[in-house]
């Protein structure tokens, strides 16, 4: 039988207990915690996978990145690279947070209509720049959430 606890005076939900019962008990669903480190790991990792390929392929991500019309791309990739690692590895082990996800979701604010202007794109490639577009808008929702958990330690 569930027992019920009291909410009165809860700010939010995630200031409200769980339910529990005893048969529940053996089968729960991991704390928020873990599920915020496993988010923070998977996001991170994706962040810092991201940035390597700007090292990893400089010379032709520079070129996608001129046609695109940034000035001193061959700068401006390894730079962007090494953003997106530390905001990565930042968010991921959750060092200096607030300043990971904000830098985080400034390269995506800019970079997301700079790169993957779907709009502009011919036919052949209007497909692939909307799914980068829209994969950029969904990480920049991360990072603006991940600024505001980092907001409220």
């Amino acid at each position: 039988m569930a027992t019920t606890t009291e909410t009165t005076g809860a700010d939010s939900l995630d200031d409200v207990p769980a339910e529990e019962s005893a048969e529940d008990a053996t089968e729960r669903v991991p704390d928020d915690d873990s599920f915020f480190r496993m988010a923070r790991l998977l996001f991170g990792a994706v962040l810092v996978f991201t940035g390597l390929n700007h090292f990893q392929n400089t010379e032709g991500m520079a070129q996608y990145a001129e046609a695109k019309g940034i000035p001193n791309a061959e700068t401006m990739v390894p730079v962007s690279g090494g953003l997106l690692v530390f905001s990565g590895l930042g968010i991921a082990f959750w060092r200096v947070p607030k300043l990971a996800a904000g830098a985080a979701a400034t390269f995506l604010v800019a970079a997301t209509p700079t790169m993957h202007d779907f709009w502009n794109a011919d036919e052949e490639q209007k497909q692939t720049e909307l799914n980068a577009f829209l994969k950029n808008v969904a990480m920049l929702g991360g990072a603006l959430a991940f600024l505001v958990r980092a907001g409220k330690r």
